[in-house]
C-alpha cells in the first residue's frame, strides 16, 4: 500500500517503530537531487485476463532455435535432449533445486547425486567429483583457491584462450586477497607452451588451462600438466564433458582438477541459464573441495544409505575460516545431467562427441571454401572453430544470416579486439548436412 494513503495516526505509528519522526528524517541520507518530486509515472493495474494476453503477446517476440538454425556457442550449446531427461529429471521424487540436509527423507535424491558424482568422475577420469557448483566460472575460480590453500602459494596462471567469463569471475574472486592473477598470450587460437613455461616459478599455486579453448582449438595439454607439476603447481583443466567422449581425459594427461560447464549433458539452453558447474580432482585434494559432497554408507541394518559427508560446519557459522563459502549445488540441473549421462552411457557420449568432431569439420571445410571467408587459425579443433570475414563486417554477416533464419555464430570483437573481424561457429551433432550447408549458403550470399 502507498505510504500516502495512510491514515496520520498509522503514519505516525509506522514511523515511532523505526525510530524516525518525519518521512523526511528517515530519507535524510538521500540528497534532494535524487529524490522524487511527483508521483511515479506507473500505469494502472490490468485484470488477469488482461495481463496474460500481454505477456503472451511479448513472449510471441522470442525465437527459439527451434525457428532458426543455431550455430551459436561459446560456452552454451544447441544439443540434443532425450526426451526421457525431462520426463524423469522432473518427477516431483527427484524434484529439488539442491541438495537436502534431512538424509532420511531423501535418499532417492541423493543416491542420484552419488550416481551423478560418479558419472563425472568416469567421464573426465578423476577420484572425487562434488555434487555441483552453479557453473564453470565460479567452479574455475573455486578450483584456484583450492590449488592456493592445497600449495600455500599465491599466484595463478590462465591462458587468454580460457573463456573471458571464466577470467573475469577469477579476477573477481581473487580481488580482495593477496593473490595474483598472470594471463598468458595465446597465438594462433592455443597457448604457446614455452610462453606458460617463462612464467611459471615456484610462487605459482596453478595452471588453468581450457581444452578445448574458447575458440574450439586442442592444447598441448601432457606439456602444461609436466611444466606445471615440475614447478610444484597444480594443473586445472577446464573442459567440455562431451569432449571427453573423444579426447584424452583430463585425468589420463595428468589434470588435478577438472571444471566444466555442464550445460551440454541434457540441459536446456533457456536464455543462458541457469546451468551447472563440474568439478572433479585427485582424491589427495578430497578435503579441500567446495561445495556439497554426497557419500555412501551403511545403516545399523546394514543397509546400503546415502548423506551428505565431509562437511565442515565452517562453511555455514565461520564464514571467514571455510575452505569455501559455496553450501550448495544445482541440484535440477544435475539430475538432467545424471539422466542424459545414464541414458546415452560411455558409448553414446562417445558417438554424440565424434559426430559434433564430424560435424564442425564438414562445415569448416565448406565455409573456408568460400571466397570471402576463411579459417583463422589452423590449429586443430573439436566442434566450434573461428571464421575471418574477409570483406564485410562480422555484425553485418551474422545479421544477414539471421534474416535467413540462420544463427551463423558468435562475434569474437567483443572480447578479442585483434579479432574483430572474426565470429566463431560451433556444430553439434544436432545440425543435419541440410542445415549445414544452409548455413554455407547463407554466408555465401551475405
Amino acid at each position: 500500500m502507498d505510504y500516502t494513503q495512510l491514515t496520520e495516526s498509522d503514519q505516525q505509528a509506522m514511523l515511532a517503530t523505526i525510530g524516525a519522526r518525519t518521512v523526511d528524517e528517515l530519507f535524510a541520507g538521500v540528497a534532494e537531487a535524487h529524490k522524487l518530486k511527483e508521483p511515479l509515472n506507473i500505469p494502472p493495474g490490468l485484470a488477469e485476463m488482461e495481463l496474460l494476453a500481454d505477456l503472451e503477446r511479448l513472449a510471441s517476440k522470442n525465437v527459439s532455435t527451434d525457428q532458426q538454425i543455431s550455430f551459436l556457442g561459446g560456452g552454451i550449446y544447441d544439443h540434443f535432449v532425450p526426451t526421457i531427461v525431462g520426463a524423469l529429471a522432473m518427477q516431483s521424487e527427484f524434484l529439488t533445486a539442491y541438495t537436502p540436509y534431512q538424509a532420511e527423507a531423501s535418499q532417492g535424491v541423493l543416491q542420484a547425486f552419488y550416481e551423478f558424482q560418479t558419472m563425472v568422475c568416469q567421464l573426465t577420469a578423476m577420484d572425487i567429483a562434488n555434487s555441483s557448483l552453479y557453473e564453470f566460472a565460479s567452479a574455475a575460480a573455486e578450483a584456484a583457491l583450492m590449488a592456493c590453500q592445497i600449495t600455500r602459494r599465491s599466484r595463478v596462471v590462465v591462458s587468454d584462450a580460457t573463456h573471458p567469463d571464466l577470467r573475469r569471475v577469477l579476477t573477481t574472486y581473487l580481488y580482495e586477497t593477496d593473490h595474483e592473477v598472470i594471463v598468458v598470450k595465446s597465438t594462433g587460437g592455443a597457448t604457446p607452451v614455452e610462453a606458460i613455461r617463462k612464467v611459471v616459478d615456484d610462487r605459482t599455486a596453478a595452471v588453468i588451462v581450457q581444452h578445448p579453448t574458447f575458440f574450439g582449438t586442442l592444447e598441448d595439454m601432457p606439456a602444461v600438466a609436466d611444466i606445471a607439476h615440475n614447478a610444484g603447481a597444480l594443473l586445472i583443466a577446464s573442459v567440455d564433458p562431451i569432449s571427453c567422449g573423444l579426447l584424452k581425459r583430463p585425468g589420463d594427461y595428468g589434470a588435478d582438477i577438472v571444471v566444466a560447464e555442464g550445460q551440454s549433458l541434457g540441459v536446456p539452453q533457456s536464455y543462458g541459464g541457469p546451468v551447472l558447474g563440474l568439478l572433479a580432482c585427485r582424491k589427495d585434494y578430497l578435503r579441500k573441495i567446495p561445495g556439497r559432497l554426497v557419500g555412501q554408507t551403511t545403516d545399523r541394518d546394514g543397509r546400503v544409505g546415502y548423506c551428505l559427508t565431509l562437511q565442515t560446519r565452517e562453511q555455514h557459522i565461520r564464514r571467514e575460516k571455510a575452505t569455501s563459502n559455496i553450501c550448495t549445488n544445482q541440484g535440477l540441473l544435475a539430475m538432467h545431467a545424471t539422466v542424459y549421462m545414464a541414458a546415452l552411457g560411455k558409448s553414446g557420449i562417445a558417438q554424440v562427441a565424434k559426430r559434433c568432431f564430424d560435424n564442425a569439420h564438414y562445415t569448416a571445410e565448406r565455409i573456408a571454401a568460400l571466397p570471402d571467408f576463411e579459417l583463422a587459425f589452423d590449429t586443430p579443433f573439436f566442434k566450434e572453430f573461428v571464421v575471418r570475414s574477409k570483406r564485410k563486417k562480422v555484425t553485418a554477416v551474422l545479421k544477414a544470416c539471421q534474416q535467413a533464419d540462420v544463427l551463423a555464430g558468435v562475434p569474437l570483437g567483443k572480447w578479442y579486439p585483434q579479432l574483430d573481424d572474426c565470429f566463431m561457429v560451433a556444430v553439434t551433432e544436432k545440425r543435419t548436412k541440410e542445415e549445414m550447408d544452409r548455413l554455407v549458403g547463407a554466408l555465401r550470399t551475405a
